[in-house]
């Protein structure tokens, strides 16, 4: 028997990513230019991610849990992973036999990975307060016998023009030659447009592989994920007659509407409620999103027929101006009843 066909899919460029890495790897000067890979590529299939990027010569490959490492399976030759969140006691046993390095984040961590004698990464907190070591415990001697491959940290605030950016960057330049790492890095996606004092040996990009614009000077960046979805049923409305749950919309003249099996469990959240839209803005949704169904005005388009696939719009910084939500939101709710096709 052939497997149900979802009528929800997400259309994902391929090559757009690819250019959008090489982007971020000319924009990065003469240091390397790694993946961030965590929650499952961002939502769009973090194995066919890798494939492609380490086919365009990406290198380091960053997830967050050793879950996450184990589902990526092998890599390509060349090619390095590092875990972000460090190794737990509960870590250890796949920390130890598989080929992803642990970023270290705290002095217990180290202290666990140090009996190992095997190379990590560490993280070194220069102002954000989340993961990481503080400046002082290099100081002290706590990564003295590691055998580390790249000392990191991670901006805070690189999508805007403050002074935390300097102050980090600063905090972190200091520890060049205080430690044996090999490599540093500091620079997300947004931290990379900040220029080339900010890029030290690899920079470690996300958000920007994947269409999201960081900040301004990232207008190169090429849109990734296209969602689709398919028409359930076509219907008129006339003047004086209410759509979806609560009433929310009211209509003043006859109207068509498509009903899109499409919803806020799928990702498409009640941000989108009366402010999203698809094909290019002519057709705007109407009345609230629902858990798996929304309603578009499609007078613009009367064409348009029961199982017919509408393209919704979701450039990420146009569609998160609409809904509200940030553009990580945006690409890692998509849920997983989108088939996701690769082109």
């Amino acid at each position: 028997m052939n497997a149900p066909v979802s009528p929800l899919r997400l259309r994902l460029d391929g090559e757009a990513l690819v250019s959008n890495w090489r982007w971020l790897a000319g924009q990065s000067g003469a240091a390397a230019c790694g993946a961030a890979v965590k929650a499952d590529g961002y939502g769009l299939g973090a194995r066919e991610v890798v494939a492609r990027l380490s086919a365009a010569g990406c290198r380091d490959f960053f997830v967050a849990t050793w879950g996450e490492a184990a589902r990526l399976g092998s890599l390509a030759p060349g090619c390095t992973l590092s875990v972000l969140h460090g190794v737990r006691a509960e870590d250890m046993d796949a920390a130890r036999n598989g080929p992803a390095r642990p970023v270290l984040n705290s002095a217990e961590q180290v202290r666990r990975w140090r009996e190992t004698g095997l190379p990590c990464d560490v993280m070194i907190d220069t102002g954000m307060n989340r993961l990481g070591l503080s400046v002082q415990d290099v100081a002290d001697g706590v990564l003295d016998g590691l055998a580390i491959e790249t000392l990191m940290s991670h901006l805070a605030s690189a999508d805007e023009d403050c002074s935390q950016n300097e102050r980090q960057r600063a905090a972190f330049a200091a520890l060049t030659g205080k430690t044996n790492a090999l490599r540093m890095s500091l620079s997300n996606s947004a931290g990379i447009v900040l220029g080339s004092d900010f890029a030290f040996d690899l920079t470690r990009p996300g958000l920007a592989l994947y269409g999201g614009v960081p900040r301004a000077g990232a207008e190169a960046i090429r849109q990734v994920a296209f969602p689709e979805a398919q028409i359930l049923q076509r219907r008129r409305v006339v003047p004086g007659e209410t759509v979806g749950y609560n009433a929310t919309f009211t209509a003043t003249r006859n109207m068509e509407l498509a009903i899109l099996n499409l919803g806020y469990a799928d990702g498409y959240l009640r941000g989108f409620s009366a402010r999203g839209s698809a094909a290019q803005g002519s057709l705007p949704v109407i009345g609230r999103v629902s858990m798996d169904l929304i309603a578009l005005c499609v007078d613009a388009q009367p064409e348009l027929g029961e199982g017919d696939w509408v393209a919704m719009d979701y450039h990420l910084p146009h569609a998160s101006a609409q809904s509200g939500l940030s553009q990580y939101e945006l690409l890692t709710g998509l849920g997983d009843r989108f088939e996701r096709v690769w082109g």
